[in-house]
């Protein structure tokens, strides 16, 4: 009996040990500190104030992506690969945001979780607070 346990423990111990846990997420880049002001009615964010609709403009490391998702909630994400392995910031398209340098997708839709298999780190999501026509986009 003890030894069909050691058998067990010696073909379980070493699965249980090599599985991934969250604690790869904390090599994850972090930001700067960010708390910026935008005016939707700014020409610059017009293609914004529709659902579906995006601006790109400058701020955090690469720049941001701010996307209206309903009309009344908006998200913002940095444009920063996540791998950190590009100079170039990721580009949006179809709901994605892609990084050209290593070909990895992180949806705007679930956090800036990534969609390509084999990248653990989402993309670096800002807080998006609204009020009237104004729009606070914050890490605090």
């Amino acid at each position: 009996m003890k030894l069909k346990n050691l058998l067990l423990f010696c073909l379980v111990f070493p699965l249980v040990t090599t599985c991934n846990t969250n604690a790869d997420l904390l090599n994850c880049i972090r930001t700067l500190p960010l708390n910026l002001g935008k005016d939707l009615n700014n020409p610059d964010l017009i293609n914004a104030q529709t659902p579906g609709g995006h601006a790109l403009f400058p701020g955090g490391n690469r720049g941001i992506l701010l996307f209206n998702k309903n009309g009344n909630d908006f998200v913002a994400f940095d444009r920063l690969c996540p791998a950190n392995d590009c100079d170039q910031p990721m580009t949006f398209e179809g709901r994605l945001l892609k990084c050209s340098c290593d070909d990895s997708a992180y949806s705007v839709d679930f956090g800036g979780a990534p969609q390509t298999e084999g990248f653990l780190c989402p993309a670096i999501e800002y807080r998006v607070i609204k009020n009237g026509s104004s729009l606070r986009i914050t890490n605090f």
